[in-house]
């Protein structure tokens, strides 16, 4: 008899212990808002990559915890890519600018660091390239055609303060053709600040 008590208060003991182990990782999960600076460039024929344009990115994230050091993150975030050629006779820009999705894997080493990877699909928005001449006759704009999905793989690190701050640091290796001739791929260095809500 004393077996089966000790039995059931061994279970219910369990339980309440694998509840309370619920209850903290979900006060843990949480989502915010990020943004930051982006070096984007595009990798032609699988050789050299262009030159970089700076932008922007933005959006919403939210964060999952399923054990006391792992997490998945879902994120919905505006991103400004594309490429800059700069020669004598000017500069020739891409702009491209996609929302994306990215969904990763974030493991916490430590309780303030993480270790992210994870892939990311993206929608192409706007397109636009234009041509800055050093004579202002030549300057052109035109709008051109993407493929309008993208997707990749994303590969990043960071802090995140007991306050929710996080600072961030993630490369996009895209795997889709930005167009439908010469191979290009999307590279992008993301740095980012997160505010948790």
């Amino acid at each position: 008899m004393k077996k089966q008590y000790v039995a059931i208060a061994l279970f219910f003991s369990a339980l309440f212990i694998g509840q309370a182990q619920d209850n903290d990782l979900k006060s843990k999960s949480n989502g915010g808002l990020k943004a930051g600076y982006n070096l984007a460039s595009v990798q032609y024929d699988g050789e050299a990559e262009t030159g970089q344009r700076s932008g922007f990115h933005v959006g919403l994230y939210g964060e999952s915890y399923f054990t006391e050091f792992a997490a998945i993150q879902i994120e919905v975030m505006y991103s400004q890519q594309g490429y800059e050629i700069e020669t004598d006779a000017g500069i020739f820009t891409q702009k491209l600018n996609y929302i994306n999705l990215p969904l990763l894997l974030k493991l916490y080493p430590v309780r303030t660091f993480y270790l992210e990877a994870g892939p990311q699909i993206g929608y192409a928005i706007s397109h636009k390239e234009t041509y800055d001449a050093n004579f202002n006759l030549f300057d052109t704009s035109q709008e051109f055609e993407p493929n309008n999905f993208d997707y990749g793989v994303n590969f990043g690190a960071g802090f995140k303060t007991e306050s929710g701050v996080t600072l961030g640091a993630r490369y996009h290796l895209g795997l889709g053709d930005v167009y439908d001739e010469g191979e290009p791929k999307n590279r992008v260095w993301q740095f980012s600040v997160g505010f948790a809500f």
